[in-house]
């Protein structure tokens, strides 16, 4: 029988995010936490993580209040560790395959959407740059897709996929909501060069895929989504439409 499981999150967070679609995809019982990213807690960086990010996962240990962590519990933290420590509690799931040559090829994927996706990923959300890096990322993970199967390895749903889901679920919500500190209307434009073009069909369809999953379904709110992403972006639209207009007077 699995220990208790605390787990501090938070719904805006995409890595957090993570931790909870590979409980999910276990079936593993936790505690839920919701940890206010603007306030947090004082308790929560000396009592549970001391980088004070989510996720963070209390292990063993008593079953407190989660405002009250026991110092007997475990404290483990970030996103793609506890995907993988997940994976080890519960070794029947196919959150890691159990062939060496796909899991070496599972954590291939994880290192691309790291080192190439990520990084271009915030650039016309929050900086207002081209789209053109992100596309370039995404044409890059594509390209690690098997034509014939479901998901990034094969037929199951694995941590490669929970390394790009939360990802690839919040930008839809910004492209197709026009949000970001792109110029107004660029997002729809985007959206629908993604979605519907040819470029990334192969991408689509595997977007598609996932979100019929139970586990995503239970784990992401797009209204929410939406509603924080708009009063977090929409002023940087308005601070570079007014840099704009400042440079050409």
């Amino acid at each position: 029988m699995t220990e208790q499981i605390t787990l501090y999150t938070a719904k805006i967070c995409p890595f957090a995010h993570r931790v909870e679609l590979a409980l999910a995809e276990a079936k593993v019982g936790f505690t839920r936490f919701e940890i206010d990213l603007s306030n947090k807690p004082e308790w929560y960086a000396p009592k549970v993580n001391p980088a004070s990010k989510v996720p963070a996962i209390a292990y063993g240990g008593p079953q407190v209040s989660p405002d009250l962590p026991s110092p007997d519990s475990v404290k483990l933290a970030e996103s793609l560790i506890l995907v993988e420590f997940i994976a080890d509690l519960q070794p029947e799931s196919t959150l890691l395959p159990k062939d060496p040559v796909q899991r070496a090829k599972a954590r291939f994927f994880i290192d691309a959407v790291s080192t190439k996706f990520l990084p271009a990923y915030m650039g016309p959300v929050a900086r207002g740059t081209p789209f053109e890096p992100l596309w370039d990322a995404l044409e890059q993970l594509q390209a690690l897709l098997p034509a014939d199967k479901t998901y990034a390895l094969g037929d199951e749903y694995t941590a490669a996929d929970i390394a790009i889901t939360p990802f690839l679920a919040r930008m839809e919500v910004w492209l197709t909501n026009d949000i970001g500190a792109y110029k107004e209307g660029e997002g729809k434009k985007a959206s629908e060069y993604f979605f519907a073009g040819d470029r990334f069909a192969r991408l689509v369809k595997y977007w598609q895929a996932i979100k019929a999953r139970e586990s995503f379904k239970q784990t992401f709110d797009a209204d929410y989504i939406k509603q924080k992403y708009s009063a977090r972006f929409a002023p940087l639209r308005a601070q570079a439409q007014a840099a704009a207009v400042a440079a050409a007077a």
